[in-house]
């Protein structure tokens, strides 16, 4: 039996501003000790432009914060705890995909490539390749196989082939000199065991399925001749890719010399697989059949897992794909999601904050920008829920940064409407909090239409622990219960269950949840006069959405 104290994981959960490492006590799920550090060539905004949405990290970002945060969170650590850590998992952003060479090295870490963005990390927000998404829909829309079939019918701008493709076409150095590609999630797993061979590394079913097309019924990737159609450009990428994926359960290697001197961990540490961040945070937020885990955060995922069995040639309309295995392993995992949640947010609260941090100028030097930020938001939240809701409220569409789902499209964007004198902050506030409500609320009507039932909610992630108001919001909109999980850090609790499991302490996902789960926090319910209100305000979003759509063409 596992005692507690006897065997100890670490999960690693890279997200789109940090990384986070979790000492967790594999018998409990207890939480030892955590450490974050912040990107820091990301922090200072460089390699990106908003205005073009494009989104770039560099892999020393990663490869610094990670050492970073393993010997901070081992540091004042027993040695003989240390020496029981057994296993270490990694989850990431995605797709977030980079060039590599034949060693499985992304480009921007050569010296010719250090400062070029298309040798760097796309990440998952970066919508530079809209063109190129629209050219794999016409093209799969026409093929003898609708290569996106499992992907919901559309094929997105922030997914992998896509953005290889724009790389291909605007950067002729890279594209020379990239012999494969790499997610960011298959990337640092391979890393830390010192592999060093890119046609051997073990990719992960959950971004290989949900953000490359890949499925058993295709012998795996598209074919050769559908991506040469595609553009000649791909000819024999398919071959330097991959035919297996492989489910969060499986071992990589062990850790290499080199990473066990740098962050000192064990030398026999087991690395698991990799998966996307709210794959993972959907297995630490203790998901199970029918459930929706909501990971809400700067975007949100809402992933749901139901019986393969049942499902299994059942096709859901406009998601982020449908994958055996890709979040529990004998499971379909389907995945949904809003483009822009918390980053939704935070643009308005900047906005708000810009003629304060003008006139106050030496005062805000004084502090962080992002403290002024968070005061704006904190003020926001607690005006915005004093307000009543009527029928006639303004009313907003939250496609900031296009809409994943349902169905795809990223040239929408967002509105505001019924703007009036009397329209303050924090009306504009809750408008644009209900309207990310209503957007969670299209994604569950869109299950359930296509047969799909939703059981339960459940919400982790930074705003389902710091905003009440948001999760009440939710519950109201969408007339449904929504439990809270207690940890702050679901996705690295998940990470660290599956490298649980991949070093053999429990021998499936299901048992180390059991064990390892962190239990519910809070339930929010639906308050039944608010629920009334937001049915008629939901009808308005929705033609409001439908005239933005028609002006707009894609697919």
């Amino acid at each position: 039996m596992n005692k507690a104290g006897e065997n100890w994981v670490i999960g690693l959960d890279f997200g789109t501003d940090s990384v986070r490492a979790l000492l967790v006590d594999a018998a409990t799920g207890e939480e030892q000790k955590s450490a974050v550090r912040v990107y820091p060539r990301w922090n200072e905004g460089r390699y990106c432009d908003s205005r073009q949405s494009r989104f770039r990290q560099h892999p020393l970002d990663y490869i610094e914060t990670m050492e970073a945060v393993i010997r901070e969170v081992l540091s004042g650590i027993p040695e003989e705890t240390v020496s029981r850590i057994r296993g270490l998992s990694v989850d990431t952003t995605g797709s977030t995909p980079v060039a590599v060479d034949r060693q499985g090295i992304p480009l921007a870490l050569h010296p010719e490539f250090a400062e070029n963005p298309n040798a760097m990390f796309v990440l998952w927000k970066d919508h530079t390749a809209i063109a190129e998404a629209e050219e794999i829909n016409r093209l799969a829309s026409r093929w003898e196989t609708d290569y996106t079939m499992y992907s919901g019918g559309s094929y997105s701008s922030e997914w992998f082939w896509a953005k290889m493709l724009h790389i291909l076409r605007v950067d002729r150095q890279v594209a020379q000199h990239a012999y494969s590609w790499m997610e960011h999630c298959d990337w640092i797993p391979n890393l830390l065991c010192g592999h060093n061979d890119v046609l051997t590394v073990k990719r992960s079913r959950c971004a290989a399925g949900h953000k490359a097309l890949w499925h058993e019924a295709f012998d795996g990737l598209p074919s050769e001749a559908f991506l040469t159609t595609l553009d000649p450009r791909l000819k024999d990428m398919r071959m330097r890719l991959y035919r297996q994926t492989y489910t969060s359960d499986a071992v990589v290697g062990t850790l290499s010399s080199e990473w066990a001197m740098r962050t000192g961990l064990p030398r026999n540490l087991v690395i698991g697989v990799g998966a996307i961040d709210a794959h993972m945070g959907a297995v630490g937020a203790a998901i199970r059949p029918y459930s929706l885990v909501k990971v809400v955060g700067t975007s949100t995922c809402d992933m749901l897992v139901a019986p393969v069995n049942r499902h299994l040639d059942h096709l859901v309309k406009g998601i982020c794909g449908q994958v055996d295995g890709s979040i529990i392993p004998g499971m379909l995992g389907f995945e949904a999601g809003q483009s822009a949640f918390g980053d939704l947010y935070q643009w308005f609260a900047r906005l708000v904050a810009y003629p304060v941090a003008a006139l106050l100028n030496d005062h805000i030097k004084q502090e962080e920008p992002h403290v002024l930020v968070d005061r704006i938001l904190a003020a926001l939240n607690r005006d915005a829920e004093a307000l009543p809701v009527s029928h006639d409220d303004e009313i907003a569409l939250d496609w900031v940064n296009g809409r994943r789902t349902p169905d795809v499209n990223p040239l929408l964007n967002g509105w505001l409407t019924g703007i009036t004198l009397g329209t303050d902050a924090p009306r504009l506030f809750k408008a644009l909090v209900e309207a990310t409500a209503f957007g969670s609320k299209a994604i569950v009507d869109r299950f359930e239409a296509e047969g799909i039932p939703v059981r339960e909610i459940i919400a982790t992630g930074g705003i389902a622990k710091k905003s009440p108001y948001i999760m009440q919001v939710l519950a109201d909109v969408l007339d449904r219960p929504i439990k809270t999980v207690k940890t702050e850090q679901s996705c690295a609790l998940g990470a660290a269950m599956y490298a649980a499991v991949a070093a053999g302490v429990y021998s499936s996902i299901e048992a180390a949840q059991q064990a390892m789960s962190s239990g519910f926090e809070r339930e929010f319910y639906p308050r039944t006069d608010r629920a009334d209100v937001y049915r008629v305000l939901f009808q308005r979003y929705q033609a409001l959405g439908n005239l933005q759509e028609k002006s707009t063409s894609y697919n």
